[in-house]
């Protein structure tokens, strides 16, 4: 099977920044490619009675110009209801149901928020702090090397140790599949570190030579050399994998335990899942792969690849989520730790994980063009695990705010000094096809300065 990787977007454009996972070409499904032609939208598009009519609008006329099949957002300004906005079905089965609030969709790097937050949690507990070595709970990563050049593993010893903060931030020297190239891609997958789902396809390749614990994928990713010293780059990076295996030796329990105990159960988070049960296929979204003018099923709900366990819980992009677990988890942010009268993180900590955690020096300017990513607008930084705007910037974020998206096209926002949110959900690759992540942006703005008096 020729592998390729696909273009994912991941910069901080207006008020988000995307994540990105690999990809490969596979098998065609059962289900036949779905020529689409993308059309004006009728003029009815607009006609809505929706709390946010050009947001609906804007998702009216990408379901209508078929270039999805569905598309859901949640949004939300204070402490009022949260507003939910969609269009479309979650797949173009013919049975498939209707997008909505509980609709489940990939949210790929969308998981490191989340990841980055566990993290935060176990600072706020004692059990670690920002610049505490990594190699206190992995002890494989001591005395880590850094590559001399590109075309080999030559390597001389690093300058100094890798720090929470540095996995947290993507400024550890760690590679990643969709980007690394050269002597380090190849080292990467001969040691299988591929912490990514995308069909089934793919998945019996990756699993012949992919870790099957958190621990080992850890401590191979330890015998590979870095591609800079810690705490001087920021390179897009599978550190909040790692993070993964670190929360699990610092909290005493599994990874995905822990972000249960600590996140999903306090903020009644019922749809969020790393493996989705038979049970949920209903309202399961199928994944597509947009080539050209057709739109192929790349991972259907029925067959998916998600119903069955991963090989471990991937920190970097293991989750499936509803619209409005999501905006819950946003809306703790929001609210600076507290959600329904629970406290999850005390105020200090989630401003600090909302923050600017980059090491002096190093600022966050999108990912490698290779990725399909766009420019940051200066000056931006990185939080735990999510892109962090430091500077109004004119028409685009306000200062502070905190977000990340995924690779199948979904995105998430907060900002909480102006107390308002955002999630859209879709899942298509490559998430970059249609411009929906600004757009959608730019249709909530423009609604929610109609509402201002």
């Amino acid at each position: 099977m020729k592998a390729v990787r696909y273009m994912v977007s991941a910069g901080a454009l207006a008020l988000l920044a995307a994540g990105a996972v690999f990809a490969s070409e596979a098998a065609p499904q059962a289900q036949a490619s779905r020529p689409f032609t993308p059309q004006p939208a009728p003029a009815t598009a607009a006609v809505t009675t929706s709390p946010l009519p050009t947001t609906q609008a804007l998702f009216d006329s990408y379901v209508a110009t078929n270039k999805m099949p569905g598309i859901v957002g949640a949004f939300g300004y204070g402490n009022q209801p949260t507003v939910f906005v969609s269009a479309g079905k979650i797949g173009d089965e013919a049975a498939a149901a209707k997008a909505g609030p509980d609709s489940l969709w990939r949210v790929y790097s969308m998981t490191k928020p989340i990841t980055g937050m566990a993290a935060m949690i176990l600072i706020e507990d004692g059990k670690m702090s920002l610049d505490q070595p990594v190699s206190d709970f992995i002890p494989a990563f001591r005395n880590m090397k850094v590559l001399i050049g590109p075309d080999s593993l030559d390597s001389r010893p690093a300058t100094r140790p890798i720090t929470i903060r540095n996995l947290l931030t993507h400024t550890a020297g760690l590679g990643y599949t969709i980007i690394t190239r050269g002597a380090l891609l190849k080292e990467y997958e001969r040691l299988g570190l591929t912490p990514g789902v995308i069909s089934a396809a793919m998945e019996e390749q990756a699993r012949k030579v992919r870790p099957t614990t958190l621990e080992e994928f850890a401590n191979r990713t330890a015998s590979a050399p870095l591609i800079a010293d810690p705490g001087t780059v920021w390179s897009y990076s599978i550190g909040l994998d790692v993070m993964g295996r670190v929360i699990e030796v610092a909290s005493g329990m599994s990874f995905d335990a822990f972000v249960q105990k600590r996140i999903f159960g306090p903020l009644k988070m019922t749809s969020s899942y790393w493996t989705v049960p038979q049970s949920e296929v209903g309202r399961f979204a199928s994944n597509y792969m947009i080539i050209g003018d057709s739109r192929t099923p790349l991972d259907s709900a029925a067959s998916s690849i998600w119903l069955k366990p991963p090989s471990f819980p991937y920190g970097g992009a293991g989750l499936v989520m509803s619209a409005r677990d999501y905006d819950r988890f946003l809306h703790m942010l929001q609210n600076y730790g507290e959600l329904d009268g629970v406290r999850v993180m005390k105020p200090a900590t989630a401003k600090l994980g909302m923050s600017n955690l980059l090491p002096a020096g190093v600022f966050y300017r999108g990912v490698a063009a290779t990725t399909g990513g766009t420019t940051a607008p200066a000056p931006s930084g990185f939080g735990a695990g999510g892109s962090v705007t430091i500077a109004d910037t004119p028409g685009g974020a306000a200062k502070g705010t905190y977000g990340w998206g995924g690779a199948a096209g979904t995105v998430a926002f907060v900002d909480p000094v102006h107390r308002v949110r955002g999630t859209v959900m879709v899942n298509y690759f490559p998430g970059e096809k249609w411009p929906l992540r600004t757009e959608a942006v730019a249709a909530f703005r423009t609604d929610m300065e109609r509402k201002r008096p």
